[in-house]
């Protein structure tokens, strides 16, 4: 399935729009994460656990997102927008992203 984030496809002619379709994540970040990406943040550089997380949750979402616009026939998805979100606070946090786009049959036509 076509994902994109334009809201068409150069060259393809959107014959069906079936509406928004949309997936969700939210992944818990442990403790033992959330330690060392806050000594990361004292000293610098880049937090590789919250990096890996964020790259699942964004899979899962977008997965999801797919899997909707798949059941209502549809063999692309124009339009996905990103959006990235934490949920809680201290110890808690908790990383969230959503996915949404327009689900819409493109021509089959090379």
């Amino acid at each position: 399935m076509l994902v994109t984030t334009t809201p068409n496809v150069e060259g393809k002619k959107i014959t069906k729009y079936f509406g928004i379709v949309s997936g969700e994540a939210i992944m818990g970040a442990n403790i033992f994460k959330d330690f060392f990406a806050g000594i990361r943040d004292i000293v610098g550089g880049r937090s590789a656990a919250y990096e890996e997380e964020l790259r699942k949750a964004k899979d899962i979402a977008l997965s999801e997102m797919m899997q909707q616009a798949s059941a209502l026939g549809a063999n692309a998805v124009v339009g996905v927008d990103l959006d990235y979100e934490t949920i809680g606070g201290g110890t808690g946090n908790m990383l969230m992203v959503s996915a949404s786009g327009t689900a819409v049959v493109l021509e089959n036509k090379i």
